[in-house]
């Protein structure tokens, strides 16, 4: 089976992305930070951003509420048809060989190829082609799964042990063929994520903990909760405030980057 075809199947028939950022407190936290990220780091609207890997718009849709000119790829044609229909400019297609011209965004976010793109080759691919339609001094930025993240949130749900050879596999190799959380998925290192930015061709790379180590309080909740009402002492203050001023407070300290399960890369497009 193609990759495509597997991501067509798993985000079509095993998982609603449309909800997945809304429906649990891990979620939530990482919507509340991506977009503290990208407060950050984009040109004020109305800049052009090009959502390359979008799903099915939740990004792309708070930027175009906030008056960016926003146009969304993705290779499912379930996303593509859900942000259609949310009002986004989308097309369906491959972020190794993206429809635009040269320099015709201000920024471009690449989510979902850095962790579904198996092979280096591969992301190295879709990240020129982002750094090609971004124009010279624009910010590229990019998500990553952390490699740590299947060790520390099965021991925090308590899976560990059903999980262990899975987890082994991505330790040590970024990816395991037994996974079968999600579909063709990679994992970084901080270390290797930087190193792709760069290689790519991007400057001044910055790597952030884009769920910090507070993720890994909701990580806990959704695992043991679910919609089942918190204990007193996780109802106030409310954990996904603290989950968020975690990660915030934990963005001043560099070192503090290993301990978050989703990692948020940037770095500037210089001359190709």
């Amino acid at each position: 089976m193609t990759m495509h075809l597997e991501l067509e199947e798993h985000y079509s028939e095993r998982y609603d992305e449309a909800s997945r950022l809304g429906s649990t407190v891990k979620g939530r936290l990482e919507l509340a930070r991506v977009q503290d990220l990208l407060n950050r780091y984009l040109p004020a609207p109305p800049a052009a951003v090009a959502d390359i890997g979008g799903g099915p718009g939740v990004h792309a849709g708070w930027l175009k509420h906030r008056g960016y000119d926003v146009e969304l790829l993705d290779p499912v044609e379930r996303h593509v048809r859900q942000a259609t229909e949310a009002g986004i400019s989308a097309v369906q297609g491959d972020a190794r060989e993206l429809p635009w011209e040269d320099e015709e965004f201000d920024a471009a976010f690449v989510a979902g190829p850095m962790y579904h793109l198996r092979e280096p080759e591969e992301r190295q691919l879709a990240l020129r082609e982002a750094i090609r339609v971004t124009k010279l001094g624009g910010f590229v930025a990019v998500v990553a799964i952390n490699r740590a993240a299947n060790l520390i949130g099965s021991t925090l749900a308590n899976t560990l042990i059903q999980r262990q050879a899975v987890v082994t596999d991505i330790l040590r190799d970024g990816y395991s063929p037994r996974n079968d959380r999600m579909a063709h998925t990679t994992y970084h290192t901080v270390a290797q994520l930087r190193a792709e930015l760069t290689h790519a061709g991007l400057r001044g790379v910055m790597i952030h903990g884009l769920t910090g180590p507070g993720g890994w309080l909701t990580v806990m909740i959704d695992a043991h909760y679910g919609d089942r009402p918190l204990p007193d002492t996780l109802q106030e203050p409310d954990p996904l405030r603290t989950a968020l001023e975690c990660a915030r407070l934990a963005d001043s300290f560099p070192e503090m980057v290993q301990s978050s399960s989703l990692l948020f890369g940037v770095g500037q497009r210089a001359d190709l």
